[in-house]
């Protein structure tokens, strides 16, 4: 029952969202109301699922399938999110030539975009509460390291890749080094 569950929950995630951060929600929302993980679970798996290579949603239904359901529920939990992406494309690509000098198209995209760009903010405002407030106490550390990526990544142009590695690192030091030596 467990593998039908994850599989059709994270088909709904890939048919709802448009990938990448615009998935959290969804994914929140599927996870919680399984039991499957809680916000601080998911801000951690977010975290790690944008360090490790990949899309995010393969990556979180890898890691949200392996640990509900060992290795089985990992891979079902894949093949779910990716059944929608692939049947989408396929049909897509029968059709895109034909409409993509279409005014409804201009239009669609004209639409899709802010609403994907609120989801976003949605998704900041939500992984936020649990990274930068924890138990109602706020994590200058953690408001440090963001700042201080932002300002990385905007003024002085680093990578991605770059800007998430450098970010674990200091994370890894604050929060788990540094407590251990004052420990």
């Amino acid at each position: 029952m467990i593998y039908i569950q994850l599989f059709l929950s994270f088909m709904k995630i890939g048919f709802t969202s448009f990938g990448g951060m615009s998935m959290i929600p969804l994914i929140l929302e599927e996870m919680t109301s399984h039991g499957w993980m809680t916000a601080e679970d998911l801000s951690n798996l977010v975290a790690i699922a944008e360090m490790t290579p990949g899309p995010l949603g393969i990556n979180c239904a890898t890691f949200t399938g392996t640990q509900t359901a060992g290795f089985l529920g990992g891979l079902i939990a894949v093949l779910g999110v990716l059944t929608p992406a692939f049947t989408l494309t396929l049909v897509i690509a029968v059709f895109f030539e034909k409409f993509k000098e279409s005014s409804v198209m201009r239009r669609i995209m004209f639409v899709v975009k802010p609403i994907c760009i609120a989801m976003i903010l949605s998704v900041i405002v939500t992984l936020s509460s649990t990274t930068y407030f924890v138990e109602g106490a706020v994590q200058p550390f953690s408001i440090g390291i963001a700042a201080l990526m932002l300002y990385l990544l905007i003024k002085r142009k680093w990578s991605v890749p770059m800007v998430i590695m450098s970010s674990a690192m200091l994370g890894v030091i604050f929060y788990g080094v540094l407590p251990m030596v004052r420990g």
